[in-house]
């Protein structure tokens, strides 16, 4: 299956959409692994790439960038809605 999402650093717990993916797509990472698509993921968008738990470091580009706001699912949209980003 061809990869949907772009691992940035290896450290990263979430990927980025190379596309849109629709809910219930299957995410396809390189190397193989797949998952499904929890939330429609806009191009350019973060999705989690394995289950982050409450208060978790959000890892992308190998540095913290937040903390998950609730158990996060690996397949689920990160953004906003469920990012806390501290200052």
């Amino acid at each position: 299956m061809k990869t949907n999402v772009m691992v940035i650093n290896e450290k990263d717990n979430v990927v980025v959409a190379a596309k849109n993916i629709a809910k219930g797509e299957t995410v396809s990472l390189p190397g193989g692994e797949t998952f499904p698509a929890l939330a429609d993921i806009p191009y350019g968008h973060k999705v989690a790439c394995r289950d982050i738990a409450d208060g978790q470091d959000i890892i992308k580009y190998g540095e913290l960038i937040g903390r998950a706001k609730g158990l996060l699912k690996k397949g689920e949209w990160i953004h906003l809605h469920n990012l806390i980003i501290e200052e």
